[in-house]
């Protein structure tokens, strides 16, 4: 009896040791790859190059959600190491557990010889009782103390699964955060591109548009001159014409509407308020002075 439980008791221990190196490497392995995938998100968001408002609006909630998967990695990260120190805090129960019924056994074992040899002294049939006393409290003692221990063992690992739940728990709400921030990236990008796209298309019409404007800018500085070079030669061949007309006298032939349209021609101001005869006077001035003009060019 006494055999066949401190067998029982030595491999305990190392069933729960076994127990709990299952549940930390989940742990550790989904921390790493929690920080690695935080690191991938929080690069491409940085590489979004925004443009115009609306793209900012985009970049920073493509920020905001790369911090918020962030904490959620710190927390699943933390949630690991918790997990793991409550799986060395499991251990060292167990360690204690063990050399605490190591010391009992060394223990008992040297109070029962230490009784059996008084009871020797005084009796075989004492010693006989005192044997059976003495193996008795140390069973029972023993019982106690492994009870003890297999209690503490089994709260240890109930933290550790519970915090490794917890830890699995954060770990899958970190990966849908950088999803979350990783689509979010992909759409700050994608408006980034079309506002380039839409700039570029209102530059070339821009460019386009001044072309043309040059262009009939052009043109209209063409007509402009074609229209001046016209309205010099009218304007000469006119000034002729009324020089020949008012040295022939002609002028008092024509009628007041008449060297009104002419003085028009010329460039006389005012002329709607004059005579007749300030209208041939004001018209043979103009007509000698443009003669003259026309001479000297």
């Amino acid at each position: 009896m006494f055999e066949r439980t401190r067998t029982g008791l030595r491999e305990m221990p190392s069933n729960a040791a076994w127990l709990l190196s299952r549940a930390l490497k989940p742990a550790e392995a989904l921390g790493a790859g929690a920080r690695d995938q935080g690191r991938k998100v929080t690069a491409a968001v940085v590489d979004a190059a925004p443009v115009g408002d609306s793209v900012e609006i985009r970049a920073r909630r493509a920020h905001d959600a790369a911090e918020r998967a962030r904490e959620a990695e710190e927390r699943a990260v933390e949630a690991a190491r918790e997990s793991k120190a409550l799986a060395d805090r499991a251990r060292e129960v167990n360690e204690r557990g063990r050399a605490r019924v190591k010391d009992v056994e060394r223990e008992t074992s040297r109070e029962v010889k230490q009784r059996v040899a008084e009871a020797e002294k005084a009796a075989d049939e004492f010693v006989k009782r005192e044997r059976q006393a003495a193996e008795a409290d140390a069973e029972e003692e023993r019982q106690e103390v492994e009870e003890e221990v297999e209690n503490e063992i089994a709260e240890a690992e109930s933290d550790a699964e519970a915090s490794q739940q917890r830890a699995e728990e954060l770990v899958e709400d970190a990966t849908e955060a950088l999803a979350e921030s990783r689509r979010l990236a992909e759409e700050a990008a994608e408006a980034a591109r079309s506002a380039a796209q839409e700039a570029n298309r209102q530059a070339q019409q821009l460019q386009n548009e001044a072309k043309q404007r040059a262009s009939d800018a052009e043109a209209r500085v063409k007509a402009a001159e074609d229209l001046r070079e016209r309205a010099a030669a009218t304007a000469k061949h006119t000034a002729r014409e009324l020089d020949r007309e008012t040295t022939d006298g002609g002028l008092d032939a024509y009628k007041k509407p008449e060297l009104v349209e002419l003085a028009a021609s010329i460039g006389i101001e005012k002329r709607t308020n004059m005579t007749k005869g300030e209208l041939v006077d004001a018209i043979t001035k103009a007509a000698r002075r443009r003669a003259r003009q026309g001479a000297s060019s």
